[in-house]
């Protein structure tokens, strides 16, 4: 339901998208020179359909927001990691004194407590 949910918020956007950049297609010049100088022969130009600047720009920016979110989340990936690791210290602690336990109790066996875990995959 999630997924046919996106898809037709997504599908909309998208046509709006093709359609304006098909009806974008007269060439534009891009230019290297950021002060337009008289001299503009010297510099590179490059002449492409407009609807190619908008489409490589606007993957520019989705590319450079994916980095920068990437970029931003990884204190919250290191503490990940760091939880993840104190949580199996802990569950190798916790076998050892259980076997602990076992060791010094020998008629006594101790049932493991059935603890819901996670699967990483």
């Amino acid at each position: 339901m999630r997924s046919f949910l996106k898809y037709l918020l997504l599908a909309p956007i998208v046509l709006i998208f093709l359609s304006f950049d098909m009806a974008n297609r007269q060439n534009v010049v891009i230019s290297f020179d950021p002060f337009n100088s008289a001299d503009a022969a010297a510099l590179p130009q490059v002449s492409v359909p407009l609807f190619i600047v908008l489409m490589g720009s606007t993957m520019l920016g989705v590319l450079l927001g994916g980095i920068a979110t990437w970029l931003g989340q990884s204190r919250f990936r290191k503490a990940a990691g760091e939880a993840k690791a104190r949580i199996e210290a802990l569950r190798r602690e916790n076998e050892s004194l259980r076997g602990q336990i076992r060791a010094k109790t020998p008629g006594t066996a101790l049932a493991a407590p059935a603890v819901p875990t996670r699967n990483a995959a």
